[in-house]
């Protein structure tokens, strides 16, 4: 983190000299890469460090007609939380927002800090693993200033 308290000290006498609707427009370009970039991660199914998140634990035998011989694949973890419905970008004059909303918030809350939780309403609880969802890696935080040039530049 402390290489994004550096930028922000780069940036700050940098984005006092723009108005604030070009500070808004170039916040919402940033929130809109950095969720473009948090998605991939999610897709790729690791944690913004890079290190790999723990598997979804296997299901019973017997999860559809066939199962057992063909080994039914499982589909791909938190495929629906990745979606822009979900997982919002949004930004003001001073900040640019990734998170997600809703129902959607308490589901990703739970995976990102390992909580316990109910499978399904009704059903058992379980300690889900920590798997990180959101962050900002290095190589966003050179984005961040490209962009930041870029739009300064113009």
């Amino acid at each position: 983190m402390d290489e994004l308290q550096r930028l922000e000290d780069w940036v700050t006498p940098l984005l006092g000299k723009l108005s604030a609707s070009e500070q808004r427009a170039l916040a919402r370009t940033i929130a809109r890469e950095l969720r473009a970039d948090n998605a991939q991660q999610m897709r790729s199914q690791q944690a913004p460090d890079g290190t790999k998140w723990e598997p979804r634990k296997p299901s019973g035998l017997r999860s559809g007609r066939g199962a057992i011989k063909r080994k039914a694949k499982q589909a791909p973890m938190m495929e629906k939380l990745r979606a822009a419905k979900h997982l919002k970008a949004s930004a003001t004059a001073s900040e640019a927002v990734v998170g997600f909303v809703g129902r959607a918030e308490r589901i990703a809350r739970v995976h990102h800090f390992g909580l316990r939780d109910k499978v399904k309403p009704g059903g058992p609880d379980y300690t889900y693993p920590a798997r990180q969802l959101l962050g900002i890696t290095d190589a966003q935080i050179e984005r961040v200033r490209e962009l930041l040039l870029k739009h300064l530049s113009l």
